[in-house]
């Protein structure tokens, strides 16, 4: 179920995708084009509907592609006689599904138990009016006694996560030390990832045309032209990825912030439209958990689903609109030693520099514009400078120059990254 405004676009075979993945079996779609109602999100009429068809189809569950209120699920479920889920807790059941190590598992009861903290005075309030599908369970539980109870839970595994991202950064730390470059795969779920990791690493990761087939990171050693660098697979990206849950996988993705190149991979089959939608999706997501500045290769994938001219046009169209494309189909091993090429090139060119610059009114956007192009790797305030040590292409390693130089700073000697 969606509802949506008229210059929306439709989510629904998205969402359909998801239930796929989450283990349900689709019935029925039924879509709304209207403003949100406060009572149903849908509209009273459409919700007559829905109940009808619910009770034509035999239908177990109702999955919403809109956000759903604690209220909102709860009158679903009172005029429908079945549960109602919204996106959010349809992504939580996949992740609890695909789930295998501690960490992701750990990540995902936090996420959850932060959704449940969010909405609990709101669900025991209901759940004492009347018991309604997917709204038992909470027993004699007055709010502030489950709260407490919630938030000691939610602490617990805060505690687990950090002593794991404490040694996540130990081995990061010694990685750095034996002078390795770090390579991430990012990308919108299902794009061939997975696929991609194990053409460049020889490797059999899971590989699955359901939606987030990766939930942790996986690290291997690739050697490309005797130069050895590590190649880690991260989980993907998804439009509308919850706020919640890239704040729950924050030490996966970690990953990616503290890599020297991001591979973001699309796939080049799917109609150009959607390509670029979930492109734009992908950078929107590296620059909210931190990794903008970080050199991006755009690897297009599935090119073997594609006549040679529709690949020509689709490569045409994407070239303004991504960062350094790159044609290859990783089921076939295509264009692969091409796209090694292109990762030599991106990381050989590097350089390290330093500079500190005057405590100014401009210090501030001067810090964020260089965090924005280039792959900052300490930043030290003094008294009344800043210094700063960054990585980047040497043109952009010029500019910064030259900007130091207008704000009466220093700027250190320019050296290729070994």
């Amino acid at each position: 179920m969606q509802r949506r405004l008229s210059h929306e676009t439709s989510s629904l075979e998205e969402l359909k995708k998801l239930a796929e993945a989450a283990g349900y079996t689709v019935v029925a779609k039924l879509e709304q084009i209207r403003e949100p109602d406060a009572r149903y999100q849908i509209g009273a009429g459409k919700v007559e509907e829905l109940a009808a068809l619910v009770k034509e189809m035999g239908a177990e569950k109702i999955l919403f592609d809109n956000p759903l209120k604690t209220v909102q699920s709860y009158n679903l479920a009172k005029a429908t006689g079945i549960e109602a889920i919204d996106r959010f807790k349809l992504i939580l059941e996949i992740f609890t599904r695909r789930a295998t190590t501690t960490e992701a598992k750990l990540q995902i009861q936090l996420a959850t138990l932060r959704y449940e903290l969010a909405h609990a005075k709101a669900r025991i309030r209901l759940t004492k009016m009347a018991e309604q599908p997917g709204f038992m369970g909470l027993g004699a539980y007055e709010a502030d006694v489950y709260q407490e109870a919630v938030k000691r839970q939610v602490h617990t595994i805060q505690q687990k996560l950090k002593q794991i991202r404490e040694k996540r950064l130990l081995h990061r730390e010694r990685r750095a030390e034996l002078g390795f470059f770090t390579i991430s795969l990012a990308g919108y779920t299902s794009a061939g990832k997975s696929s991609l990791f194990n053409a460049l690493t020889e490797e059999t990761a899971l590989v699955n045309k359901a939606l987030f087939t990766t939930l942790s990171t996986t690290t291997r050693l690739v050697e490309i032209s005797k130069r050895k660098f590590l190649l880690t697979d991260t989980v993907g990206f998804i439009d509308r990825l919850p706020l919640k849950l890239i704040e729950a996988f924050h030490s996966t993705l970690e990953e990616t912030i503290c890599s020297d190149l991001i591979l973001l991979v699309l796939d080049i089959s799917e109609p150009i439209e959607k390509i670029e939608k979930k492109n734009s999706i992908c950078l929107e997501t590296i620059d909210r958990i931190g990794a903008t500045g970080i050199p991006v290769i755009t690897v297009l994938n599935k090119s073997d689903l594609l006549s040679e001219k529709e690949t020509k046009q689709k490569l045409e169209a994407l070239k303004a609109k991504t960062k350094e494309p790159t044609l290859i189909s990783a089921l076939h091993r295509t264009n692969l030693e091409l796209l090694k090429q292109e990762i030599l090139k991106k990381l050989e060119n590097y350089v390290q520099a330093s500079f500190s610059v005057p405590l100014t009114n401009e210090t501030m956007p001067f810090m964020s514009w260089v965090h924005e192009r280039a792959n900052v790797q300490n930043v030290q305030f003094m008294s009344s400078s800043v210094q700063v040590i960054f990585e980047a292409d040497p043109l952009c390693a010029e500019k910064i120059r030259k900007r130091v130089e207008e704000l009466d700073g220093k700027f250190g000697t320019i050296h290729k990254v070994q």
